[in-house]
This record gives C-alpha cells, structure tokens and sequence, in this order.
C-alpha cells in the first residue's frame, strides 16, 4: 500500500511538471523563456511547477485579450480614430511618415491632433498643478498609479478629491495590487469612506486566489473634467526636489489639454473595467482643440497580439536619421531595441542614452553595466546622471517626435506590465524634452570603453551574474 501511494505521488510530482512545461511551450512568445520554465519545471519538481503557477502564468492574457475585442463595442466614439475605419487618411502636413507610420500601424490608430502637451518637471510642479485642476473639477476625478506613497503630497490628494466627491463629481481611484504594498499606511482608505470609489488592479490574495504577482498596472493618469496628466510620476513626497533635494526623485510629468483627454479617458475606464468588470460607455464630450501637438497612446500589456512598445521602439529607432536620446532609469532592453540602436548608430545617427549614476535598484544598473560594451563599440554614447535617482522616461528624435509615458526599457515594462506610453508630434514639446536630456548630459559623466575594461574581475562577475536574471529583473 505504502508503494503504491509513492508510486501515486511520484507520477502526480512528475504530472505537475510536464503540465508545466506543456503550457509554457504552448504560450510562451520568447524560446529562451519557454526554454527557462522548461528546465525549471523538470529539474525542481514541485519547486519549479509553483514557480511557474506564480511568475510563470499570465492569468491576465485571456481577460486582456477579451477587453481588447470589446473596445469597438464598448467605446463607440473612440472609433473616429480607429485605422480600420480610414486606413488612407493622410498624414499631417509636415509631420515625417515614416515616423508615423510605425505608431498607426502597430496601434491600429490614427494620430490626434489638436493638443497641448506641457512637461512638468519634479513633484514641485506638477502636484500643484495636479491638485488645483481636481479642485477644479465639477464632473470626473480619475486617478490610476502605481504607488501612493502616504505622506503629505498623498494626504494633499486625498483631501482634494474628497472635496469633490462632496460636489458631486464622479471620483474613482485605481491603485496596483503590487504597488499599494509599498505604503504601509493606506492614505487612500479615507477616499472610500468619504464615498469615493477606490479599487487595487490584481491585488494578491489567497481567497479567492490571485497568483499574478508578476503582473502589474503601471500607467500613471489623472483626469479632471477636460484636463489630464500622465508621464511616468507615481504620487509620493520623494519627488518633490524642494524637499528632498539629495535623496529624492527626478521625473518628469506632462499636463495634457485637447483631444488627447478622451483617449486617456478611454485608458483609465478600461483599466477600471479590467479590475471590476464594469465597463463605461465613452459618453464624455470630447474636448476642444487646444494647441498644435499630434498625439497617440500605446497602451500595451498582456493580452496584446504583439508587444507594440517593444516593435515601437525598434521602429522608430530604425527610422532616425540625424539624432536620438534616450532618457531610462533602468536599461535592459531586447535584443530587437538593441540591435535596433546598433544599427542607428552605425548609420551615422547620434544615439545618446542617459542613466541614472545613482540607482534606486542597484542590480539593475550592474545587469546594464554587462550589455553596454556592445553598443558603446557600436558608437553608442552613453551618460550618467547626477543624483538624486532620475527616474524619468524619455525618448526624442530627429527634431519632432517625442515619446512619453509609464514604460521603462527592461523586460518587465516590455513584456510583463501593462504601460502606457504617448507618442508626440511637436518641435517645440521637442525641444524643452531635448534640451532637458542635453543638461544632464553636460552635467553628468560620459561611460567609456576604457571604464568598463577598467572593471575588477569581481565586479565583472557581480554585473554578469545579475544581467543572466534581467529577463526578471
């Protein structure tokens, strides 16, 4: 009997393993990822199937995907800038189609145009602006972010849409699962018991069970009537400079007006619908032209056909023809991004990076410090930024196109997170992004060939033992 109870178990063990490595070779886009869980599974059995079950399986895909079928349905006046509907209609006058095109295709969306597009650099200005336009607002706070951090810039918000539930403004709040675990204290409680609607994107829970801690929501949106922000700022009192000017976090934020706000409207309910099922019909005004910027959100994650920010990239970049900077605090992009950056440079482009010297996640810097060899004998230039942490996500080229938004270049923005990225079409929004790239780059210091050569053989080892995990980084 007790033979064959071992024998029971032995075959389960080995069951769970092989279900395991049948469902990563089957949904697994990447053969060095499938190839991964596969070795994981059979070689840890027990260990590695429960790995699997909480890192290994997108859970979200399949919802993801449905969400995405439905939009048509589900929005109907988002469909005047759907592709299907008028895949000839013409590029903007003086915008540059191969850098355009790119975006249309892989979002399946025509640009918008009439936007004004304003950067806000560090919490010292764009909290105040953030707080001023919910006091504002007489019909709609939306707010989604991945952290809310407590302390005063949170108990700041809170009382301002607390004020506006009391008006009778529509006031709803979207924190991630993952990134309300960073406070211990829980500011946005408050919201709910004054009436305001708060709910956590995928929080992990045992009951009922959500393993998905792999899969985060980090777009950052604020809506207030016809007025939005978006960029890649959480809500926290680190990013105030004024007040923590060594130790605290650079980013940079952008105020949105125009036509653009419907679009990030449209954003915020899906992730709401995502999270509680409830889906809005887009029945908001859209908003009157207020400037010159020709706009378009990449909303990505699981779920999607393809990864559009990781094509993006590669498109775009491959489309420069004079000048690209990048702005990231972590760096471990693709082999697409970086044979895409390569070739940029071997044509003659001048590809400038910028990173942070001082990282918040030093692993992540020293996985970086492995991969740049290969695009610094490229002629790839790199830079490091002057503390505090930068935390800032930026990508300009050639004069007029700009992309703004929540994702980093890593694998977990490009393949794991949901993100939200803007592109934007203006040379004035160019060159304030350009010129505030160029400053830190005439601040900071320049990485060489000879600096990464100069390296201990211990801190060669210590940068490739953390680069071989940068798929999980």
């Amino acid at each position: 009997m007790l033979l064959l109870l071992e024998s029971l178990a032995f075959l389960a063990i080995h069951a769970l393993s092989w279900l395991s490595v049948c469902h990563a070779l089957l949904t697994k886009r990447d053969p060095r990822s499938a190839l991964a869980w596969t070795a994981t599974s059979l070689f840890l059995p027990i260990i590695g199937p429960l790995f699997y079950l909480l890192f290994g399986i997108s859970r979200a895909e399949s919802r993801a995907g449905k969400l995405a079928r439905r939009v048509p349905a589900t929005t109907p006046n988002y469909t005047r800038l759907h592709f299907a509907d008028n895949p000839q209609k013409e590029v903007p006058v003086g915008l540059n189609e191969q850098m355009e095109l790119p975006g249309r295709c892989i979002t399946a969306r025509h640009l918008c145009g009439g936007n004004s597009i304003r950067p806000l650099f560090n919490g010292d200005a764009a909290y105040p602006a953030m707080l001023d336009a919910i006091a504002k607002a007489e019909h709609c706070v939306y707010l989604t972010s991945y952290i809310f951090q407590s302390g005063d810039i949170s108990e700041a918000f809170v009382e301002r849409m607390n004020e506006a539930v009391n008006r009778g403004a529509d006031v709803r709040m979207l924190l991630d699962g993952i990134g309300s675990l960073y406070s211990l204290a829980k500011p946005w409680k408050k919201l709910a018991d004054h009436g305001a609607r708060v709910e956590l994107f995928l929080p992990p829970r045992l009951f009922p069970p959500n393993f998905g801690i792999n899969l985060r929501n980090h777009r950052k949106i604020l809506i207030c009537d016809d007025i939005a922000y978006t960029g890649g700022m959480n809500i926290s009192d680190k990013n105030s400079l004024g007040k923590y000017p060594t130790n605290g976090i650079q980013d940079v934020h952008f105020c949105c007006k125009g036509p653009i706000v419907l679009d990030l409207k449209r954003a915020f309910l899906l992730n709401w619908g995502f999270s509680t099922g409830e889906y809005d019909k887009i029945d908001f005004p859209e908003s009157s032209p207020a400037g010159k910027s020709y706009c378009r959100l990449v909303m990505d994650g699981p779920g999607s056909e393809i990864e559009m920010l990781n094509e993006l990239y590669c498109c775009v970049i491959s489309a420069a023809k004079r000048a690209i900077r990048v702005m990231t605090p972590y760096f471990l992009p693709s082999h697409d991004i970086m044979a895409s950056l390569r070739s940029a440079a071997r044509r003659g482009v001048d590809v400038r990076i910028v990173l942070p010297e001082r990282n918040n996640l030093p692993y992540m810097h020293w996985a970086t410090l492995r991969l740049l060899p290969a695009l610094l004998k490229a002629g790839v230039r790199v830079w490091l930024q002057r503390p505090p942490f930068a935390h800032s996500k930026l990508l300009t080229i050639d004069g007029d196109y700009c992309q703004i938004g929540s994702a980093n270049l890593d694998a977990r923005s490009l393949h794991l997170n949901f993100e939200l990225n803007m592109e934007i079409f203006d040379a004035d929004v160019y060159n304030i992004l350009a010129a505030h790239i160029d400053d830190a780059i005439h601040a900071g210091r320049e990485i060489t060939q000879e600096d990464i050569e100069r390296q201990t053989l211990v801190a060669k080892l210590r940068n490739a033992a953390c680069w071989i995990f940068s798929p999980y980084l």
